[in-house]
C-alpha cells in the first residue's frame, strides 16, 4: 500500500476537500494514523493577524492531527491561483517549507492525504505547477470531478495531463451528485469517462446538505463516503 494520495480535481471548487476529509475520516475510523495537508492555499481569511485555510482545517479536524503548522504551509489572502497571489501579496512561496512539512507528516503518520489547490496545471510559482509537486511527492492521485455536463471533456483533460507525466491514477470520484432528478448527462457521465479512459470509477457522492467546510461540519460524511466510495480501491 502507498503511504499517501494526491486529491486533485478537474477545477476549483469541484470537492476536493470533500473528498480528502472523507477519506481521512473512514481511514482515522480503521485505527491508521492519518496526516493530511493541504500545501498551499488561497483565499484565506485573516483571524488575529494570521491567514486562515477554512480546507485546511477541514482536513485536520477530519484527521484529528497533532501538527497544525503542517498541514497548511504556505497561505494567501486573494482568491487566485498561487502564483498570482505571491505577486500582489508581496509574498514569496515556500517550497521548501511545503517539502519539510510533507517529510515531517510522513515521518509521525501512517498515511498523507493531500489535497491539491484547483487543478494539477495551476501554477504555485512561475514555471512549477502542482503537477511539478505532484512529482516530488511521488505519490499516485485521485481525479475528483462535477458529475454534470462538461464532466467528459475536463475530466479526459486531467487524466491526459498527468498520464503524458507518468501520474499513476488511482481512478475517478465524482462529487455532489443528485439522487433524483438527474440529467442524462449526470446519468451517463461516469459510464461514458471510464470507457474512454479505462480508469476505475472509484464511486460518486451525493450532495451532502449537512455537510459545511466552512463551518466545518461534517454531517454523515463518513457513512457515505464508506457506502459509495471503493476505499480499497485506493489503499491497494
Amino acid at each position: 500500500m502507498p503511504r499517501g494520495i494526491f486529491i486533485t480535481g478537474t477545477d476549483t471548487g469541484v470537492g476536493k476537500t470533500v473528498v480528502a476529509a472523507g477519506l481521512a475520516l473512514v481511514l482515522k475510523s480503521r485505527g491508521m494514523r492519518v496526516g493530511v495537508m493541504k500545501p498551499v492555499a488561497t483565499g484565506c481569511s485573516s483571524e488575529d493577524d494570521h491567514l486562515v485555510s477554512s480546507d485546511a482545517v477541514y482536513l485536520f479536524e477530519a484527521a484529528e492531527n497533532e501538527y497544525a503548522p503542517l498541514t497548511s504551509p504556505v497561505r494567501f489572502k486573494n482568491p487566485v491561483a498561487p502564483s498570482i497571489a505571491s505577486v500582489y501579496e508581496q509574498k514569496e512561496t515556500d517550497l521548501g517549507a511545503i517539502r519539510r512539512a510533507f517529510l515531517e507528516l510522513q515521518k509521525h503518520y501512517d498515511y498523507v492525504i493531500v489535497e491539491g489547490i484547483g487543478g494539477i496545471l495551476v501554477p504555485i510559482k512561475k514555471n512549477y505547477l502542482v503537477a511539478n509537486l505532484i512529482r516530488e511527492m511521488a505519490l499516485p492521485i485521485i481525479i475528483v470531478s462535477h458529475v454534470s455536463l462538461g464532466a467528459i471533456n475536463h475530466t479526459l483533460l486531467t487524466v491526459d495531463s498527468a498520464l503524458i507525466r507518468g501520474f499513476l491514477i488511482k481512478g475517478v470520484i465524482f462529487n455532489r451528485a443528485p439522487l433524483v432528478n438527474y440529467s442524462l448527462a449526470e446519468l451517463t457521465n461516469p459510464r461514458v469517462i471510464h470507457e474512454l479512459t479505462g480508469l476505475p470509477v472509484l464511486g460518486t457522492l451525493p450532495d451532502i446538505p449537512e455537510l459545511d467546510v466552512d463551518r466545518c461540519r461534517f454531517g454523515n460524511l463518513k457513512s457515505i463516503f464508506e457506502e459509495r466510495i471503493n476505499v480499497e480501491g485506493i489503499l491497494k
